[in-house]
């Protein structure tokens, strides 16, 4: 395992220290995961499928609960609910 300081800017930018960026091409996307005090960055070309498929489930379930918290949602009985999610 390799470790390096660096620190971020007032415009909010932080610089990978070079030799933590051998293999990564300028301009190569990097997905960056925040959770509570960890950071993880990970180069996009190599997130695999499973990884890319939580990420998306995770932006769509924190998408509808700020939508409920607004109370954007509606009820319905079971069986309305059951046919409305085989739509998906």
């Amino acid at each position: 395992m390799e470790i390096a300081v660096t620190k971020m800017s007032s415009k909010g930018q932080v610089v990978i220290p070079a030799e933590m960026r051998t293999g990564i091409k300028e301009g190569e996307k990097i997905i960056i995961i925040k959770s509570d005090s960890q950071i993880i960055m990970k180069k996009a070309t190599e997130m695999d499928k499973q990884l890319r498929e939580d990420l998306v489930f995770a932006k769509r379930t924190e998408e509808a609960f700020k939508r409920y918290e607004k109370g954007e949602f509606k009820s319905m009985d079971f069986d309305k609910f059951i046919e409305e999610m085989k739509k998906w």
